[in-house]
């Protein structure tokens, strides 16, 4: 049995195919042997590609725009989120609202597990013809700090991934108002990239690897998989509510987030430009370019 090394940027609901692959047997069906750890801070991750500590990042489409045509060179390899799954939850709002509700007021934006919440947010807002700057942002911390605060008093709104989002509405603390999930359109969220040096070396374990993560897709969007995911989230999540965690994984599944491990590329292709738009890259590149030209995601 072959082994394959991953490092994650977080412990996430989002990243669940990859553990129903786990503990469902998949990885193992295909002849691998998966070990994978979750790096604080998220950019730990970089350090084991490059230490060969891991053969695999697990992490936002937006890392390897950043590098693109830079000396640091990583391939990707396979998409497992689809959609963004976030969400905004306002203090005070009673029901659904569009972008320009921001405008005038404060939201918390979490960043310290990268820059995907505020940023993606961002892009949404000017595609819709809004203005970023009229809403005042708080960014940088923690999900966990930000959530801290905004119970405090801080905000009007923040940015949340369902499960937390969830919570927050059930004490009483807030409305869900605005879904990414929903409104947000196809965007390849969390991917999988190896150094490109290790492409070739990597290859036959990767298509093994993705074929799993495909299969666990599947089972997962079909129901063939609630003994798995009951287990992965009683062991990985033993403190949150039982009856949240399935519900924000139902939503996941339902709205596409675990369709494909194929990218689309105008998915990364609109992704990209939000991120040129921000300043964080100083090029769109493409999906060719960001994967060495590779068919990435496709089942075996």
């Amino acid at each position: 049995m072959d082994t394959l090394n991953i490092s994650a940027t977080a412990n996430g609901l989002n990243y669940l195919p990859e553990y129903v692959a786990d503990v469902g047997g998949i990885f193992a069906a295909n002849d691998l042997a998966v070990t994978a750890v979750a790096c604080d801070p998220w950019t730990g991750v970089l350090d084991d590609l490059e230490s060969g500590a891991a053969d695999l990042a697990l992490g936002g489409h937006w890392v390897p725009g950043l590098y693109a045509g830079m000396d640091r060179k990583v391939t990707v390899v396979g998409q497992l989120n689809h959609r963004f799954p976030m969400t905004i939850v306002a203090r005070d709002a009673t029901g659904a609202v569009g972008l320009d509700w921001l405008a005038g007021r404060v939201v918390l934006a979490p960043g310290a597990g990268g820059s995907a919440p505020f940023e993606f947010t961002a892009g949404l807002i000017r595609e819709a013809g809004l203005d970023v700057a009229a809403t005042r942002w708080v960014r940088d911390l923690s999900t966990a700090m930000m959530i801290e605060l905004y119970r405090g008093g801080l905000g009007d709104a923040i940015i949340l991934d369902l499960l937390s989002a969830k919570e927050l509405v059930a004490a009483g603390e807030g409305t869900i108002v605005f879904s990414h999930l929903d409104s947000g359109g196809v965007m390849p969220n969390s991917i999988y990239y190896c150094r490109t040096d290790r492409l070739e070396e990597l290859s036959d374990r990767i298509n093994r690897f993705i074929d799993a993560i495909g299969t666990a897709m599947e089972r997962i969007t079909s129901g063939a998989a609630t003994a798995e995911i009951d287990t992965v989230l009683a062991s990985r999540w033993p403190d949150r509510d039982p009856a949240l965690l399935r519900q924000a994984a139902d939503e996941m599944a339902a709205g596409g987030v675990w369709d494909t491990t194929v990218i689309d590329p105008a998915g990364s292709d609109r992704w990209m430009r939000i991120l040129v738009d921000a300043g964080l890259i100083v090029r769109a590149p493409s999906l060719a370019e960001l994967t060495s030209a590779r068919p990435v995601g496709a089942r075996s």
